[in-house]
């Protein structure tokens, strides 16, 4: 590509001021959708930290360990019990916790 250097060059302020013009005919260029959003409509959904929960019921299945699982005495997680690492005092500690 030549180059013409004897072309008058611009300064920054001159290509600031370019490109600021540029960007706001873009932007005007571009139709924008205006949405109304109610914001007391975004809140509906919400659970504030202790709000009352009396009336909810449970609705989770719980189910006893197996007897091929132990819970982790560290991490407080049900683990088959092949990921016991140690014993201790009766308590089973698994492999993670223990790593």
């Amino acid at each position: 590509m030549a180059t013409d250097y004897d072309a008058p060059r611009k300064s920054e302020e001159d290509l600031t001021e370019e490109s600021l013009q540029d960007l706001k005919t873009r932007r005007s260029d571009i139709p924008t959708a205006a949405v109304d959003v109610d914001e007391s409509d975004l809140a509906t959904g919400y659970e504030f930290p202790g709000a009352d929960l009396s009336g909810e019921e449970l609705l989770v299945l719980v189910v006893p360990p197996l007897a091929d699982e132990f819970t982790c005495s560290s991490c407080f997680l049900v683990r088959h019990r092949s990921q016991i690492a140690r014993e201790k005092d009766g308590r089973f500690f698994c492999k993670e916790c223990e790593a």
